[in-house]
């Protein structure tokens, strides 16, 4: 069973417990896949990498939600909540992220691959690594420690 099947038998056994936030997290979730496979343009099949295209793609607008939601104190506490619910029912489905360590070597490994030595390449190595780590690094993060590690002296 693909991920969109798990999602469907997540909804319905949410809606079975009458646990309604769950069963809201997995509707957005079913609706954002519903807006891509119904998207001008859009001729594939819904697979599991669009799936998790779309899970990761609603954590990072979760997280950047929450992070406004802290800010604004009492007055955002109970959708604090909420949010960190949800952000923690889509990591369930996404690869797990390189750590911090794992990361760092990564980015060393293709600059060397990639004979970047030039800060203005960065943008090549940031590309290069996203193509094959899609949802388990950050793209500012390649970039952040690829500036550290081309930083001079």
């Amino acid at each position: 069973m693909g991920l969109e099947g798990t999602l469907n038998d997540a909804l319905k056994q949410a809606i079975k417990d009458q646990d309604m936030p769950t069963a809201a997290v997995v509707r957005m979730l079913k609706t954002r896949v519903m807006e891509r496979r119904t998207a001008k343009g859009f001729a594939g099949a819904v697979d599991d990498a669009l799936v998790l295209d779309v899970i990761g793609a609603y954590r990072k607008q979760l997280q950047k939600a929450l992070g406004e939601y802290e800010k604004a104190g009492a007055r955002g506490a109970a959708q604090v909540d909420t949010l960190r619910f949800e952000i923690a029912f889509c990591e369930r489905y996404l690869p797990r992220g390189l750590d911090a360590d794992a990361l760092r070597a990564l980015v060393r490994e293709r600059l060397a691959a990639l004979g970047v030595a030039d800060p203005k390449q960065i943008g090549r190595l940031v590309g290069d690594v996203m193509k094959t780590h899609k949802g388990q690094v950050e793209a500012a993060d390649v970039k952040r420690i690829a500036e550290e590690l081309l930083a001079p002296g």
